[in-house]
């Protein structure tokens, strides 16, 4: 994040040094511009790692507080010691004298790579569109598929006692349930064999022990084995069972398969109330940023489409197992580790939302200046479309690092973000956003005064132009 909002700053330095402005105006123009968009760009990050602290689970709010620092430090640097840097270099910033002169780039980005792509985009905005949701649309297909779950023990790549005592089970049809059986507390003097008899009754169990030797003062234990594994789909609806059965009783469930479904449900039965959260948060912020109503909408709804393509990479590689075990030595988990999603989800969305911010700040901007929706659009794709992929290949490169981690856990989590960076860098960023807001045209900028009021947001003042002469 840093160097996302080290390479805004730069960027935009070099531009206004190259239209001629001195050092100073240079500086005093960066900051008033690209200075703004970090800010409102942190404050989206902001915003999805604040999320986490609606979920009722400690290590996932802790990593939610910690990763507030991310934000804060990243946009406090960009804003006091960058400027430092680029007002004691100046003109100096773009003599490079390892690179080239034909690397350095001097010229005017519309009249580059992204000038000629922007204007292809202004003149078949209709077909742009179409292709971006077509590719958006195969991922989304998959990423309705997520699976949020531990892997059942079959699905555990790995050699050892372990692998080879599973198998010895698997081979004498033995339950996999028993390799995480349900454990029920019986207290206050309970009769274990009572509540056996109960659970044992329950479909989907294969069998109950209650040993003698598994008490301790008033309190005792009750296994019982599931006839799936315990992270098998079947066995959620035996969970739910067995707890109605003991409902009433002195006993109570618990076992690792048990806490999975109990960590699964508290994550994911507050998580339309994150989302409402995010949203609406994110929706303000971006209100303000463009003064338009309809960007924040467009934006949220695209951020919302990226997040579900980059879960549908996930559940294309790891849950189905396309390619997981050529390239990271990983069968097919036919599921994606409970804390994975949320974790994407917070990070992902912040991550991509400063993109559309650095791309529509931009876009706004020119179109104060212009007053024209398509130059404004065209312009802005072109100033900042190298920005936004230097920026995702960066943090894509850092996060494909993750996955050379042992952790099945942790390889599910940096290809996630690695391939939704880059995915929002070229599908959302520059087929969908610039060919949609061409198809919008002048409603881009609609602001009901009654939203204006609400957000209070004020239309910049235009000069007039002085009156010539007749003379």
């Amino acid at each position: 994040m840093a160097i996302d909002y080290a390479l805004l700053m730069i960027f935009r330095f070099r531009d206004e040094l190259r239209e001629g402005e001195d050092v100073e105006t240079a500086l005093v123009e960066t900051m008033t511009h690209a200075g703004r968009s970090v800010i409102v760009s942190g404050s989206t990050v902001a915003v999805g790692l604040l999320s986490m602290l609606v979920i009722p689970l400690p290590f996932i709010r802790s990593i939610g507080i910690g990763g507030l620092l991310i934000p804060t430090v990243s946009v406090i640097t960009a804003l006091t010691l960058l400027p430092a840097l680029l007002a004691t270099l100046g003109p100096r910033i773009n003599s490079v004298r390892l690179l080239p002169k034909r690397l350095v780039d001097r010229g005017h980005p519309e009249d580059g790579p992204w000038g000629r792509w922007a204007n292809f985009v202004m003149r078949h905005p209709g077909p742009v569109a179409t292709a971006g949701f077509a590719i958006v649309a195969v991922l989304v297909f998959y990423g309705v598929q997520l699976n949020p779950s531990e892997a059942q023990a079959k699905d555990f790549p790995g050699k050892g006692d372990a692998i080879n005592g599973r198998q010895v089970l698997a081979d004498a049809h033995i339950s996999p349930g028993v390799m995480k059986p349900f454990v029920v507390l019986v207290e206050n003097n309970g009769n274990p064999k009572v509540i056996a008899a109960k659970v044992a009754r329950v479909r989907g169990i294969d069998g109950v022990a209650e040993p003698p030797a598994w008490r301790k003062g008033p309190d005792s234990l009750v296994e019982a084995f599931p006839n799936a594994d315990g992270a098998a789909k079947s066995t959620r609806g035996t969970i739910k069972r067995v707890r109605a059965e003991l409902k009433g009783t002195n006993a109570a469930l618990g076992g690792v398969a048990g806490e999975d479904r109990d960590f699964v449900a508290a994550v994911y039965s507050n998580f339309p109330y994150v989302l409402g959260f995010v949203v609406l948060l994110t929706f303000i912020l971006l209100a303000r940023a463009f003064r338009s109503i309809v960007l924040p909408i467009k934006a949220v709804v695209l951020n919302l489409i990226s997040l579900l393509a980059a879960y549908g990479i996930i559940v294309f590689i790891f849950q189905d197992g396309h390619g997981s075990q050529a390239i990271w030595g990983v069968p097919a988990t036919h599921a994606i580790i409970p804390w994975i999603p949320l974790m994407i989800f917070a990070f992902l969305y912040g991550l991509s939302m400063d993109y559309e911010v650095f791309m529509l700040t931009r876009m706004r901007e020119i179109y104060d200046e212009t007053g024209d929706t398509e130059t404004a659009i065209s312009l802005g794709l072109a100033r900042t479309g190298k920005l936004v992929t230097s920026a995702a290949l960066v943090l894509m490169f850092a996060f494909i690092v993750l996955s050379s981690s042992p952790g099945v856990d942790i390889k599910q989590f940096g290809i996630g973000l690695a391939a939704g960076i880059i995915f929002d860098a070229t599908v959302i960023r520059t087929l969908l956003v610039p060919s949609v807001m061409k198809l919008f045209g002048d409603w881009n900028w609609w602001m009901p005064p009654f939203a204006a009021k609400a957000l209070f947001v004020r239309e910049p003042r235009v000069q007039e132009q002085p009156a010539l002469d007749s003379a």
